[in-house]
């Protein structure tokens, strides 16, 4: 009985890493770089390769459109939200003080105009300073949640100024209150890597690229 109780539990003590290992699958996040993407669901991408403008926005709308994909991340539309919030009430603000000025008398309404006119512009310079200091080069933020034995919350964020790609992971459980891992990387590649003589851009290399480092960044990995 004693030999056959200390197999059994020999066969617990075995069977335990192949148990932890098939957890750590599970809960393993799907990687980018899983994703396969038909040709035939990508629009044809061609722009003028003399303009850096052209090229930049042309990768930065790529990594939206593959990042932000079902399978992925959802896309956090913050910084573009605090910027359209601001550019709208800038131009109610206008409008307001306009129609204000023109039904009601000339020196009646000038403290009302001057007041609208100085709203105006602060929230216009507020719209400004927001979009460079806090917004910056951030190309996408990307949020989601799996579901195993626990609740994984994923963030990724991507800042580009020009050809380099920084990034920033961040992977934790309960809320946010335990770190799961984190890992920042950064690449960079010159355009003509991804776009041909005629400006049209190989979206398969690039997307293989760009995921290869958010996979580096989910594994921890700093570079």
């Amino acid at each position: 009985m004693a030999r056959t109780k200390n197999a059994i539990n020999g066969a617990e003590r075995s069977s335990s890493p192949h148990s932890d290992a098939t957890t750590s699958a599970l809960e393993k996040p799907t990687s980018p770089l899983s994703i396969i993407v038909s040709p035939a669901d990508r629009d044809i991408v061609k722009v003028n390769n003399a303009s850096l403008t052209e090229l930049k926005n042309a990768c930065d709308d790529a990594v939206k459109r593959y990042l932000g994909r079902p399978e992925l991340f959802k896309q956090i539309h913050l910084h573009t939200d605090v910027r359209l919030g601001l550019g709208w009430l800038s131009v109610f603000v206008a409008a307001g003080t306009a129609l204000y000025g023109y039904k009601v008398d000339f020196e009646k309404s000038k403290p009302v105009v001057w007041a609208g006119f100085i709203v105006y512009i602060a929230l216009t310079v507020l719209q400004t300073l927001y979009a460079y200091f806090i917004e910056g080069n951030i190309v996408f933020v990307g949020k989601r949640k799996t579901f195993s034995k626990r609740i994984i919350t994923e963030r990724i964020t991507l800042t580009s100024a020009t050809e380099p790609l920084s990034m920033n992971y961040v992977q934790s459980t309960s809320g946010g209150k335990s770190l799961l891992s984190k890992g920042k990387t950064q690449g960079s590649k010159e355009y003509n890597a991804f776009f041909d003589a005629q400006g049209l851009m190989d979206q398969a290399k690039f997307e293989a690229w760009v995921g290869k480092l958010v996979e580096q960044a989910m594994e921890g990995k700093s570079a």
